[in-house]
């Protein structure tokens, strides 16, 4: 661990960052000035450059990963579209209630928070509904940590002539993946999720015809998708309002931080291996992940609450926390849950540590006896 910092976040972002990634951010830049823009242009390449698929083009968009994916779905829903929203967690629900917001006619698809969005029901709603024109779906589900089949459902999306939107919020950049693999038109991620850079600002990466048949459809200003495209592509770079610059030096330096490691593939395996040691580490020392191996995403993990009256999470975290770990309390509806997440600028010797810690602050509080 970087002895400067005081936190390792083991969370699904904001999450722990390189001193060179927090050191670039020690400029200030105008937004209007060239050599700013010319950053601005070198993201918006190496993003692309990261999906791989021919005719992408990339949008950055202003605020959080939710900012982002309310700016999709405002800008690339037509007033007479209707959208169908696949949901098997929070982030699922999320994207119907910014549907409901935002007036998009819509249906919610509903799952199980354990278990898989599936193929067959799928394709079964887009042949009992015609109307719908697009459907959106969560790659990683971080509510449990479940990585959704998305490869096979945007498939069937696209045989079905829908428009598929993708939320791949925790997992562009730490999972190999593309709008090819996943067969979509839209996909939205965050400057502060597996390309290890800071909040600041979210970012689309869209089929350049799916994007420009958007123009004039947005029902916000701020977060009107297309245009905030146009003017990048018009202007070399520039952003229609004030943009996050610190932020986007950071995710500048992180992109080349992700180039020097490997690229994603190797940031994969690192992120395989931190979950892999997590879970063995966690379940020798008696906690159970609330999912089966085989839905598991190297992202973030959900595991029970153990049974136990002298497990109390506020106190774990506490506990945890002043040894310098953070983890995230649990989001699923119906079980008592805890997560950790094995993302970020955290390696394999860092989770090796966290069991430790976990083993002492557990056989303090006595919840384990090993």
């Amino acid at each position: 661990m970087d002895n400067d910092i005081p936190y390792l976040l083991l969370t699904p972002g904001p999450l722990t960052t390189s001193r060179g990634v927090r050191a670039a951010m020690q400029r200030d830049l105008s937004t209007w000035d060239i050599d700013y823009n010319a950053i601005v242009e070198s993201v918006r390449r190496s993003i692309a450059a990261i999906d791989g698929s021919p005719e992408t083009t990339v949008v950055l968009m202003q605020g959080s990963g939710t900012f982002g994916v309310e700016a999709l779905l405002g800008t690339a829903l037509p007033r007479d579209g209707r959208l169908l929203v696949l949901s098997n967690g929070a982030y699922g629900r999320r994207i119907a209630e910014i549907a409901r917001r935002l007036e998009i006619e819509h249906e919610e698809l509903v799952f199980d928070e354990t278990s898989l969005l599936e193929v067959q029901r799928v394709a079964e709603a887009l042949d009992d509904n015609p109307g719908i024109t697009h459907v959106a779906a969560v790659h990683c589900e971080t509510t449990s940590g479940m990585l959704n089949p998305l490869e096979a459902i945007g498939e069937t999306v696209t045989a079905a002539g829908r428009v598929f939107l993708v939320d791949a919020m925790s997992s562009f950049g730490g999972i190999p993946l593309s709008l090819d693999s996943l067969h979509a038109d839209f996909l939205v991620s965050s400057s502060n999720k597996c390309l290890q850079g800071v909040p600041g600002f979210s970012f689309v990466v869209a089929r350049r015809a799916a994007l420009e048949a958007t123009d004039g459809q947005a029902r916000s200003l701020s977060l009107d998708l297309y245009d905030q495209w146009r003017e990048m592509e018009d202007h070399g770079g520039k952003w229609r309002f004030t943009s996050p610059t610190h932020a986007l030096c950071a995710l500048a330096r992180a992109l080349e931080e992700l180039e020097e490691e490997g690229g994603v593939a190797a940031r994969h395996a690192r992120y395989q291996d931190n979950q892999q040691r997590l879970v063995a580490g966690m379940c020798e020392l008696g906690f159970v992940p609330l999912l089966p191996g085989e839905f598991h995403s190297p992202i973030i993990t959900a595991f029970l609450d153990p049974d136990d009256p002298r497990f109390v999470f506020p106190e774990f975290y506490d506990q945890l926390k002043a040894r310098r770990f953070v983890i995230y309390p649990g989001k699923v509806t119906d079980r008592n849950t805890f997560r950790i997440g094995t993302i970020g600028h955290v390696f394999p010797d860092d989770i090796d540590e966290l069991i430790d810690v976990i083993r002492d602050v557990g056989r303090t509080a006595g919840f384990i006896d090993s």
